[in-house]
């Protein structure tokens, strides 16, 4: 008995990774197969083509998704990775190219258009330049903003930060204006002691110091604590003393446990009816008055 459901056959992995190198052919660099996905790597300059037979030859009919990833210590040290998925074999599969920041990479909004924000996100956070996308503009970062943020050599701090100038009407540059009083971080515990003034302890790092105590109280008397034979004595007597207060009395006995106890009779009092505030009453019947008999009936 076949079974129906909505979901999209699953097909698997075997051999995918040989189906598509063999496709793509000349335009493939490196296939591997890792973490559970194929990664396919091609030329940057034949991106277009490779994605173009991967939709229509491969049924690898959405693209998800577009990342970019910085390495500074390679020759073209950034790396654009495309997310494609098959809906009629649900497979998703990624292909990556290489680049620089000279070298633009093929824009693929001929085959997605989705595509132009992904590419403008990319060029905006890392500076890879997309030709052939007609509006390569930032995306996320403001007005005039210099710099790519993710790349890995991007200054964390800075001189100079922007903002847009209510007076002049436009984006503009100035010194950078910290509004933290305290930028030296030592990352030492304020319980161990600091070598410094805590915020908020000035007033008493001013206060004078208060008087040393000219004779220091101790306990080492047992009449500075409370202790002693007579203490001893007078907390004996109060638990010697029986709990009804008779010398010598035995104290008295637990009470009689619930099950033992006899039922209580019932109440003779009989309770109110409350027909009435919960019910509908019900109207009573009418009487049926009999007619007086005159002379002539029998």
């Amino acid at each position: 008995m076949s079974v129906l459901h909505s979901a999209p056959r699953y097909a698997p992995f075997a051999g995918a990774r040989e189906t598509l190198s063999a496709a793509l052919g000349d335009m493939l660099v490196a296939a591997k197969e890792e973490h559970g996905e194929i990664v396919l790597t091609v030329q940057r300059d034949r991106i277009e083509d490779a994605l173009r037979l991967l939709r229509d030859t491969q049924d690898y009919q959405q693209l998800m998704e577009m990342a970019g990833v910085d390495f500074p210590d390679r020759a073209e040290r950034f790396e654009v990775v495309y997310m494609l998925l098959s809906l009629t074999r649900n497979h998703r599969i990624m292909v990556k190219v290489s680049t620089d920041e000279a070298n633009p990479v093929p824009t693929v909004t001929t085959l997605w258009p989705n595509a132009g924000w992904l590419e403008r996100e990319i060029y905006d956070m890392y500076g890879v330049l997309f030709a052939g996308n007609t509006d390569l503009r930032r995306i996320l970062t403001d007005y005039g903003f210099e710099g790519h943020p993710f790349r890995k050599d991007f200054p964390l701090t800075g001189y100079q930060e922007l903002r847009y100038s209510e007076e002049e009407k436009r984006v503009v540059y100035e010194p950078v204006k910290l509004a933290q009083d305290f930028r030296q971080f030592d990352f030492m515990s304020p319980w161990e002691g600091a070598d410094y003034i805590l915020p908020g302890d000035e007033k008493a790092a001013q206060a004078p110091a208060p008087p040393p105590v000219a004779e220091p109280k101790t306990t080492e008397k047992p009449s500075q604590t409370g202790a002693g034979e007579k203490a001893n004595a007078e907390a004996a007597k109060h638990v010697a003393t029986p709990p009804d207060g008779k010398d010598g009395g035995a104290a008295p006995a637990a009470p009689a446990p619930t099950e033992s106890r006899p039922d209580k009779k019932p109440r003779k009092a009989k309770s109110a009816d409350t027909t009435g505030s919960t019910e509908t009453a019900k109207k009573p019947a009418a009487k049926r008055v009999r007619k007086p008999k005159t002379e002539g009936e029998a």
